[in-house]
């Protein structure tokens, strides 16, 4: 079984990272996991003469692996397989494009705790990715 774990360095993100832990308990072999952090692409714009668009996308995927750290040392703990990357797109598209592109059988993913009604309205990436995956989505509160 191979899960992906959407992961955005908030304390949610933590919670979903636990859980997964907590519950691989219940497979016969520990799953392999891979671990996603997505952030929105960089325009293309000129930012200035004091800024390049390759220092922007450094930011970003710096900002990314920092938003991994939490997760990797908690899987790392728990001995758990991952492979994590740090990709640019839309969120949601990217998470279902990746789940797909790694033959993942679940996704895990926190929330920030919005009711469904709440997340209707203002298009959440959890309530997108549940519309839009083929596979089973485990949401953490």
């Amino acid at each position: 079984m191979k899960i992906l774990l959407a992961v955005d360095g908030s304390v949610h993100s933590r919670k979903a990272t636990t859980a997964l832990i907590k519950n691989t308990t219940s497979y016969k072999r520990s799953p392999e996991v891979f671990l996603l952090n997505v952030y929105y692409p960089v325009p293309k714009v000129n930012f200035g003469p004091l800024v390049s668009r390759n220092m922007v996308i450094s930011y970003y995927q710096e900002q990314g692996e920092r938003a991994l750290a939490e997760s990797k040392r908690l899987l790392d703990k728990a001995g758990i397989r991952y492979q994590a990357k740090v990709l640019a797109g839309p969120i949601s598209q990217t998470i279902i494009r990746q789940c797909r592109a790694q033959h993942c059988g679940l996704i895990y993913m926190g929330t920030r705790g919005m009711g469904s009604l709440g997340g209707m309205l203002l298009g959440s990436t959890a309530t997108k990715v549940v519309h839009l995956a083929a596979v089973p989505v485990v949401l953490v509160k």
